[in-house]
């Protein structure tokens, strides 16, 4: 190829992660969960979204170590994950190992500990992430929320949404509509920033998991 028409190529280049969904126009969202910093995440919402989120993880290269009290919830897509390969594994509230993770095997750590989650060894470092689930507001959700680097909120109940809004500084419009969010959309923030997003099955993850919902 000539030099000269190298100018005509074009290769578009955006933000890399996890494409946790579409925004109001359409347009694919995603998560950068592989960082060299640590990085936590809190969902307050529904089992299905936070399975999603751990298969697409998987998709990406990382190894998602699942911290859960209900493992047979996860069992099915444990086992239906990486192809027989152990790229999503299970262990006890408590139990999660040391990971090792590295910037060539990265990791994402999905906490799904009911609604007191306890502080355990396992933290947010280089090159690994957590993801911590609440089916709703707890006592530890406040202390959660502001620690976290990014925070999705699914469909809540008004007097939940008036304290979410409160810690999150939230605007009136958003805290009146988390209470009627439909299954499988999640206002995502991360301090001023504020994102709809509209999460979808593909047929594969449907096949798996079943049609968005947001209660379990």
């Amino acid at each position: 190829m000539p030099l000269d028409d190298l100018g005509a190529l074009t290769l578009p280049v955006g933000d890399d992660g996890v494409v946790i969904g579409d925004d109001a126009e359409g347009r694919p969202q995603m998560i950068g969960f592989h960082r060299p910093v640590p990085y936590e995440v809190l969902l307050i919402g529904g089992l299905w979204t936070a399975q999603v989120l751990a298969l697409r993880a998987a998709g990406t290269g990382a190894r998602v170590a699942v911290e859960t009290g209900r493992a047979q919830a996860w069992t099915t897509l444990a086992q239906a994950a990486g192809a027989g390969l152990e790229c999503i594994t299970l262990h006890g509230v408590g139990r999660v190992p040391p990971m090792g993770a590295t910037v060539g095997s990265p990791v994402v750590v999905v906490r799904d500990c009911g609604m007191r989650p306890p502080r355990g060894r396992v933290v947010a470092s280089p090159w690994q992430s957590v993801l911590t689930l609440l089916p709703y507001m707890s006592p530890v959700a406040p202390r959660l929320m502001r620690n976290s680097a990014l925070v999705g909120v699914q469909r809540v109940s008004p007097g939940e949404a008036e304290q979410i809004g409160k810690i999150l500084g939230l605007g009136a419009a958003e805290i009146e509509a988390l209470p009627t969010l439909a299954d499988g959309v999640t206002l995502w923030t991360a301090g001023a920033d504020r994102q709809w997003v509209m999460t979808t099955g593909t047929d594969a993850e449907t096949g798996l998991l079943g049609v968005a919902r947001r209660i379990d």
